[in-house]
């Protein structure tokens, strides 16, 4: 299996507070992250040995954190851009600096969330299957990059972290995702109305 190139995005941050005093504002949060989302594992150990060896472990869903399946289509539309990078920075403002993780093949980003989620807006998540977005919890894994596996990779192969997890515990907002969904597939059904020839003018025949 292929691992992932790292990146430097979401790393911790110099800041000199004093002449010659350096400290890192985030010394901490990322193995804090680390720990726990690994601690959704049965085995952590195990799951940080795969981190290691290979860039990426599956974590099971529905216990510390579900997910929102959006596929890539939806979240280009409403961002208006397909750039990984200007998706990402869009993703990143949207929702409210939650955690998301893309798997270019598709590609499909997956939104991490409470893990009740699937339960608490299981209505909702109903109406979003039409636009192929699936609420994930119970039942699902998802593989979940290292932390610092955030640039899209160059060949478009690995999963990486769209949105690096800033700090432990930190999930998307559930009513941000929501929007997000909703604003998407407004926004695809406007293209799609413009793309449609417009009623009452048909498309003209050719002469014979």
């Amino acid at each position: 299996m292929q691992v992932p190139r790292t990146s430097t995005r979401g790393a911790p941050r110099r800041v000199e507070v004093e002449p010659g005093v350096i400290v890192h504002s985030d010394a901490g949060r990322r193995p804090a992250a680390e720990q726990w989302l690994l601690s959704a594992h049965a085995s952590p150990g195990q799951a940080r040995r795969e981190w290691q060896e290979q860039g990426v472990t599956l974590l099971p869903l529905g216990t510390l954190f579900s997910a929102v399946r959006i596929p890539g289509r939806l979240v280009h539309a409403v961002a208006a851009t397909a750039d990984p990078r200007e998706v990402d920075a869009f993703l990143e403002e949207a929702l409210e600096g939650g955690p998301v993780i893309c798997d270019p093949y598709g590609p499909r980003y997956y939104a991490l969330v409470h893990g009740s989620m699937p339960t608490t807006w299981r209505a909702a998540a109903e109406d979003w299957r039409v636009h192929d977005v699936a609420c994930l919890g119970h039942g699902t894994y998802l593989g979940v990059p290292r932390l610092d596996i955030a640039d899209c990779p160059e060949h478009a192969t690995a999963s990486y972290w769209s949105v690096p997890m800033p700090s432990a515990a930190t999930l998307c907002p559930p009513l941000s995702v929501a929007r997000l969904i909703s604003a998407g597939a407004h926004r695809m059904a406007e293209d799609a109305e413009m793309s449609s020839p417009a009623e009452g003018h048909p498309d003209p025949v050719p002469e014979p």
